[in-house]
């Protein structure tokens, strides 16, 4: 009885995939990441350190070994002189804002006024993920194999530049809409948390699909939205084509967030409308 329960457990392999067909020399791998898992987890998931060993590329979302794009993002970070975010909020907002930024990261808006929203909400989110997710930015399996792969001197390559990551970051929702998701985020840090910890759930049993439907449905009240979901499946679409010269070739460890992953326009369909093989790697796979 309890070897089959077992056996109707979910296979966290899920979140690795073997990618091949369409004229591909030899495989490529998909592994699914989440930035608030620690990289221990990554010794749960059947021989992933197997495929990233055969491997000659990594291939990531953005390269963040690139210290001058890095430093350009930094910079794209910053409101232009023009637009004071204080003339978006009543002064009872505004005020609420700065207390709850002093409270939660020890700095307030007579510091962080010249950010733009989307910045801000991002680091009160990361904050929050720290207080009750026990995120730990050093520690995060999202970055693991980019660092190891600088390391050992194989190459890492993005599949946005500088300016599609600006975008994305900072300037994908209208100005206005940012300034409600900042305001959105700092009143009901609660539905952030709930969200995140579901997802959390969810990934860590590889339920990529369940993870899309949680995003795109009625009752997600974080402020990863809809709208958000909508850019990253035309994104996928853009991905596929630039991920086709490294899958060619074969022998790339592509290393993405599970959000971009399942449903039906996740990159794994996407990818296989365009061709390819695509199926999750377990523990009796032939590597």
């Amino acid at each position: 009885m309890i070897v089959c329960l077992i056996c109707m457990l979910p296979l966290r392999a899920q979140l690795l995939w073997e990618i091949s067909g369409n004229g591909a020399s030899k495989k490529s791998y998909l592994l699914a990441t989440n930035r608030l898992v620690d990289m221990t987890f990554l010794d749960t998931i059947p021989n992933v350190f197997k495929c990233f060993g055969r491997s000659q590329r990594v291939v990531t979302e953005f390269a963040m070994q690139d210290y001058e794009a890095i430093a350009a993002l930094r910079q794209a970070a910053v409101l232009p002189d023009s637009i004071r975010l204080r003339n978006y909020y009543s002064d009872e907002e505004y005020k609420y804002i700065d207390n709850t930024l002093r409270a939660h990261l020890g700095i307030g808006m007579d510091q962080l006024s010249r950010m733009k929203p989307s910045y801000l909400t991002e680091m009160f989110r990361a904050e929050l993920m720290k207080q009750w997710l026990g995120y730990n930015e050093q520690r995060s399996m999202e970055n693991f194999f980019e660092l190891v792969a600088a390391e050992k001197n194989i190459p890492v390559v993005g599949l946005d530049n500088v300016g599609e990551t600006m975008y994305m970051l900072f300037d994908r929702e209208p100005f206005h809409w940012q300034c409600k998701e900042l305001k959105k985020i700092v009143e009901y840090p609660e539905n952030e948390v709930k969200q995140e910890r579901m997802l959390l759930e969810m990934y860590r049993n590889g339920r990529l699909n369940d993870i899309t439907y949680l995003v795109e449905g009625p009752n997600n009240s974080s402020t990863l939205s809809y709208s958000d979901y909508q850019v990253y499946c035309r994104r996928n679409e853009q991905w596929v084509k630039r991920l086709q010269p490294y899958l060619a070739e074969g022998g790339a460890f592509i290393t993405l967030n599970t959000i971009y992953l399942g449903g039906e326009k996740g990159l794994i369909e996407q990818l296989r409308k365009a061709g390819y093989r695509v199926r999750p790697v377990n523990r009796k796979s032939n590597i």
